[in-house]
């Protein structure tokens, strides 16, 4: 028996999880439990949840393995410094950076005062983590593999095959060329400074036109192989110190774009500036630009290759809408995205290579994301009952509803009459999804649903769609492309005449950002909306994440909590549904 510890540290969206003999047991990113967005640090909570999921100690864990290697890359590390001379600061602050990474057990030790570690640690390179974490979970036996990302062990891009157990690592991109770079560098451009904030730009794409191409082109050069070259003097990230608040806390980056990236676009926008027609027109150019360098580069694989499968992993795989259009774009059939591709996920990553380097076989595919922190009934009895003065003091009643058929029943009824409800139920997802389990729900077929969420519930940018969780069956109807998409990695184009019936999941540009969702992987949620499909005539449901401005709840605590400060109508807490009377709900006021 054979435990592994996979974690990404150090870094934003720092995470854990647990493999057993090949197989997850258990995985979670630490910002569920710090409550802080992409937190960054040691993962010692997210491990704490993993080694308690498996009732073992962290004496018992074999193997941890890290997404980072200080030794990959080394001599063309050494050669980049000797030969660009890069800011003396910036040096310093990189090596700060990687004496954090060193001392795993000394991390542990402190974390963990009592229960020693006296197993092996493993340095995994960042890409070869990126992308295991993406074949290796994939159904695929052989596969193209490719990792695109901002940076990691002085690479920003790898790329080869999988084959059973194996990935050979055929070519990289290094430091300083990245598309991730390129992306986040435009994002801050656009005036949306956050880290992760690239969501933002995808959403806000659709609303202009690709008039930036020309400078696009300037800005990333494609080349004759299939990777990419940027036009150095617009960025900053190899020449100067970029400032990135990184340790115990949210994740901070620096202005990555220089003087001459506004020579080239224009004035950048202020985050508080209002939004023009120009800003989308770059956000749109932005990502027709990383789209075309993205299918420059599978295409020339593909040629090189010859396989019709995909796996994609790095945080540019979290480019849904990109990834819907591999089929259309490249001649690849099958494609995979992982439900954690960027960071978060090479903890995964580093977990299988190591298990596959000790001669471990294949473990089952992942075609679900339910690895997170479950809570069983009792302690959902417990919450609502201590908490019941303060539940009728909001002017909300509970009730226990053991019978699932009438649970589902009276949620699919609430949701058909345009109500907003929080559905909490079984494990929490792994990575930034919500698919099911800790999702607010709403109504796909009005009009208004995404304002009533925007403004009284989400309180986000209005620009931003939200995604249909639609029964697997049901796609080839709805959608012009078929095929599962289980962790919502893919944007597929509506059918035509389809948009007008759900409008509050179709986005300005004809497209949703779906779920599928089967009995097998999720028997609760695929009969909630069943009973929808029964009511209206429509296999989906609005489906977003389960917060307000912070990371994805997590604990009942934090459900009730959500529920209570916000403007939801019904609170579904496994078999406990929390009603708000309708004078203070959000269906009522909408």
């Amino acid at each position: 028996m054979t435990y592994i510890l996979g974690i990404n540290a150090f870094h934003a969206d720092s995470a854990a999880c647990l493999v057993k003999d090949g197989v997850m047991i258990a995985a979670a990113e630490e910002e569920r439990f710090r409550r802080i967005k992409h937190w960054a640090g040691f993962p010692s909570e997210a491990i704490r949840f993993c080694l308690s999921e498996a009732g073992i100690s962290l004496a018992q864990v074999d193997h941890v393995a890290i997404n980072q290697d200080a030794k990959a890359n080394l001599a063309k590390k050494i050669a980049y410094t000797l030969v660009n001379r890069p800011d003396f600061g910036m040096v310093m602050n990189r090596l700060r950076n990687k004496r954090e990474r060193i001392g795993i057990g000394q991390h542990l030790a402190l974390a963990f005062p009592g229960d020693t570690f006296t197993g092996e640690v493993h340095a995994v390179e960042h890409h070869l983590a990126h992308m295991s974490s993406a074949f290796h979970v994939s159904p695929f036996d052989k596969a193209v593999v490719v990792s695109v990302d901002g940076f990691g062990d002085f690479a920003s891009a790898a790329w080869g095959v999988g084959d059973g157990t194996a990935i050979r690592v055929d070519e990289r991109v290094l430091f300083p060329h990245s598309l991730g770079i390129f992306y986040q560098a435009v994002t801050q451009f656009i005036g949306f400074p956050n880290y992760g904030d690239e969501y933002k730009v995808m959403g806000l794409a659709p609303y202009g036109q690709p008039i930036y191409m020309d400078q696009m082109r300037q800005l990333v050069a494609l080349q004759p192989d299939g990777s990419f070259r940027l036009k150095l003097d617009c960025f900053r990230h190899h020449r100067e110190k970029i400032d990135y608040g990184q340790v115990d806390g949210s994740p901070d980056f620096g202005t990555l774009y220089s003087q001459a990236m506004t020579d080239l676009l224009g004035p950048s926008r202020v985050a508080d500036e209002p939004l023009t027609q120009r800003h989308k027109d770059l956000a749109r150019s932005a990502q027709a630009m990383y789209e075309e360098a993205f299918f420059h580069l599978l295409n020339a694989l593909h040629t090189r290759y010859g396989l019709d499968a995909v796996a994609v992993a790095g945080g540019c795989g979290m480019n849904s809408v990109a990834n819907g259009k591999i089929t259309l774009k490249t001649p690849f059939e099958r494609v995979y995205v992982q439900s954690a591709a960027g960071d978060a996920g090479g903890a995964v990553g580093a977990a299988y290579c190591v298990w596959h380097q000790l001669g471990g076989a294949r473990g089952p595919a992942h075609d679900h994301a339910y690895w997170g922190p479950h809570y069983g009934s009792e302690a959902m009895e417990r919450l609502v009952t201590e908490r019941s003065p303060e539940i009728a003091q909001a002017g909300c009643t509970v009730t226990h509803v053991r019978d699932e058929e009438v649970l589902v029943s009276q949620t699919a009824a609430a949701i058909e009459r345009g109500e907003v409800i929080g559905w909490f139920q079984g494990r929490m997802e792994w990575g930034p999804r919500a698919l099911g389990n800790r999702s607010i729900l709403g109504d796909p077929r009005r009009a208004d649903m995404k304002d009533i969420l925007n403004l009284k519930i989400k309180r986000r940018e209005s620009f931003r769609p939200f995604a249909p969780s639609v029964l697997q069956e049901a796609v080839p109807e709805w959608f012009e492309l078929d095929g599962e998409v289980p962790f919502m990695m893919q944007v597929y184009p509506i059918r035509t005449e389809k948009r007008a019936l759900i409008p509050a999941v179709t986005h300005v540009d004809g497209s949703g950002r779906l779920q599928t969702v089967n009995r097998e992987t999720n028997g609760r949620y695929y009969k909630l909306i069943s009973a929808f499909r029964d009511i209206t005539g429509v296999p989906m449901v609005l489906n977003t994440s389960f917060n307000e401005n912070e990371p994805v709840v997590c604990t009942p605590q934090e459900a009730l909590d959500c529920f209570l400060r916000t403007k939801m109508d019904v609170l579904v807490l496994g078999d406990w549904l929390v009603r708000r009377t309708p004078a203070d709900s959000a269906g009522a006021r909408a």
